[in-house]
């Protein structure tokens, strides 16, 4: 297992609970780090999705989150309800999100602005904004998902490593062989799930991926008054237009959290600061001011973290080109919420060789990763 962020912790967990001993996870940095992608209080879940194989996806996301509660006694989704909103006439059109829910069989409701500010005062909305709630929407409880799969990775029989750099990889046909600075091992069957250094991994195989890798950022804001963010009172919510913006209720921090999404800048994965965006930073506080002025306040803070975005922002999960024995996932920008059902999708990849997931449409084949400068749309 090579890579311990949020889906390699979730591969690691899955591989251990289904094989028991015998299964290796490596760590460039410390378990928990904050380099990558999936580090954080919160992510939203939800069943809300623009295509209907997302939405069959995310209804097994919430299976496997619930078999982690169980078997670890910790809860790790909070469910809010989730709001999807923005204009009549928008980049990210909310019909598709609709028509995909109906198609999955999952209930949601249709809100007009009015109705969206009764429930939820906050709103400062036109009448041209519409918006659908799903009820099961909510959070998933990151860097606490990410520390209980790892325990419980360990607790079924799991090594894991940190501070454990890989400096070289060989499929030997038989067996698969993997360098560090001061250890070699040998393994039958390799998954990666190293994010933003997926490239690092796949070039010791000749081979690589369009991925562009940017730095992303959440501010946590502290209002006069945070009664109506917390989760009994606030759900989850999406602004659905370019740009697109995201919060949650209160959770972690004294105050709501809010976001741009993929509105960040191309970064080097290992030379990017951490220093906030002050463009990035104005853009939310201007949509706050228009759309939600309540939600102002001193910053708290802002945390950065990365995306590796494939060009069509769909995920990628599938076999290596070429090596049978080697499976890779890559989560696109949107995929924490999914993290425990991909680790269980490569474990019966790794373990059994397939899995009843319809993974269709995240080949490694698929056209537009063949292209060497292919047309980028990060927009979901």
């Amino acid at each position: 297992m090579l890579g311990l962020g949020g889906i390699g912790s979730g591969a690691a967990y899955w591989l251990a609970r289904e094989a028991g001993g015998g299964i290796l996870g490596l760590e460039q940095f410390e378990l928990g780090h904050v380099r990558g992608e999936s580090q954080d209080h919160s992510r939203i879940i939800r069943l809300s999705y623009h295509r209907p194989d997302y939405v069959q996806f995310a209804k097994l996301a919430y299976l496997a989150w619930a078999a982690v509660e169980a078997d670890s006694g910790t809860r790790l989704i909070l469910k809010t309800g989730g709001l999807d909103l923005g204009p009549r006439v928008s980049a990210i059109p909310l019909e598709s999100y609709m028509q995909s829910m109906e198609a999955g069989g999952v209930p949601f409701e249709r809100l007009d602005a009015a109705e969206i500010m009764r429930r939820w005062p906050p709103f400062r909305l036109s009448d041209d904004i519409h918006g659908i709630f799903q009820a099961d929407s909510g959070i998933a409880m990151a860097a606490r998902a990410n520390a209980v799969h790892q325990s419980m990775a360990k607790q079924h029989g799991a090594l894991l490593r940190e501070h454990t750099p890989v400096t070289a990889i060989e499929d030997a046909g038989d067996e698969i062989v993997v360098a560090t600075a001061d250890a070699t091992y040998r393994c039958g069957k390799l998954v990666i799930a190293a994010g933003p250094w997926s490239n690092r991994a796949l070039a010791h195989f000749g081979l690589r991926l369009p991925l562009e890798v940017t730095k992303e950022q959440v501010t946590y804001f502290a209002p006069s008054d945070i009664r109506p963010f917390t989760p009994e009172r606030f759900p989850v919510w999406i602004w659905m237009d370019d740009p697109s913006f995201y919060g949650m209720p209160v959770f972690g921090e004294a105050g709501p959290k809010v976001a741009q999404d993929a509105g960040g800048k191309p970064v080097e994965p290992d030379a990017r600061s951490f220093d906030p965006d002050i463009e990035n930073l104005k853009r939310v506080t201007d949509f706050l001011e228009r759309r939600m002025p309540s939600a102002l306040g001193p910053v708290i803070y802002t945390k950065t973290c990365l995306y590796t975005l494939t060009p069509d922002r769909d995920f990628l999960i599938d076999v290596v080109p070429s090596h049978p024995n080697i499976t890779i996932a890559i989560g696109a920008g949107h995929a924490f919420k999914f993290a425990s059902a991909i680790g269980k999708v490569l474990a019966e990849l790794t373990l059994r060789g397939r899995t009843d997931a319809d993974l269709s449409l995240f080949s490694y084949r698929r056209p537009i990763l063949e292209l060497a400068d292919p047309p980028k749309t990060y927009m979901v």
